[in-house]
């Protein structure tokens, strides 16, 4: 197992009132897929948000290239290298592929100033959002749009990717051209942290998992592992891998 890249220690999230995040301790190997799976409602979206910085932990710590990420404001975190496609996908539905694309990129003040090789690759990536680079997002379906989000975090070098439920809605056919992408980015040494309720998805990529319930992570360690022992995914999740193949 590669050395963590991201480390969680102890870490609690308050949303107001409530206490949704009791201690989540685990690591993200760089270069690597790490599963975060769990049940709905097991504090997989607030933990993302947390590293994010969009809720801030009110005890532990989130480490980051071995530098504390706790306290500093989301740009900022994101300035470090990270980069974070939301279950929403984040897109601008009124703005066209190309101007979502400038945006995301740090670098570009406009469409001339992207990196035009790796804009490329993008391309080869998800070919539709060359076919639509002019099309408002708004107007893209459901799968163009989750393409656009992927795209749009990748549009530069990223140290690490977190992405909520890529796969939800979607058609076989798009998931399998995630799953590429994905890989493209794995073979790249992009390290990704990805919440996932497509278990077949998780089969194919997950290097190691973290699995929550109830706010806490309950297991950890290799994907393959997991996916190999229906009775361990019976008690962590409610389901097996087997049902759905």
């Amino acid at each position: 197992m590669s050395a963590p890249l991201l480390e969680l220690t102890g870490v609690h999230t308050h949303i107001g009132a409530y206490h949704i995040l009791h201690g989540v301790d685990f690591a993200v190997p760089e270069g690597e897929v790490t599963m975060l799976l769990g049940r709905n409602g097991a504090g997989k979206t607030t933990t993302l948000r947390t590293i994010m910085g969009l809720w801030q932990a009110s005890a532990g710590d989130v480490r980051f290239q071995g530098r504390s990420l706790k306290g500093l404001a989301t740009p900022d975190i994101a300035s470090r290298g990270i980069a974070y496609v939301p279950e929403n996908m984040g897109i601008f539905s009124d703005l066209t592929v190309k101007e979502n694309m400038v945006l995301a990129a740090r670098a570009a003040r406009h469409a001339g100033e992207l990196d035009e090789a790796r804009l490329q690759w993008i391309f080869s990536l998800f070919p539709a959002l060359q076919k639509f680079w002019l099309y408002p997002a708004g107007k893209l379906s459901g799968g163009q749009k989750q393409m656009l989000a992927v795209a749009r975090a990748i549009c530069e070098p990223r140290a690490l990717i977190l992405i909520d439920e890529p796969s939800k809605g979607l058609a076989p056919s798009i998931i399998q051209n995630l799953v590429t992408a994905f890989r493209e980015l794995k073979r790249q040494r992009t390290t990704i942290l990805l919440v996932e309720q497509n278990f077949m998805m998780a089969k194919a990529l997950g290097d190691s998992v973290a699995v929550m319930d109830n706010g806490r992570v309950v297991h950890t360690g290799a994907m393959r592992e997991l996916a190999e022992d229906e009775a361990l995914q019976q008690r962590l999740l409610g389901l097996s891998l087997g049902a759905h193949q």
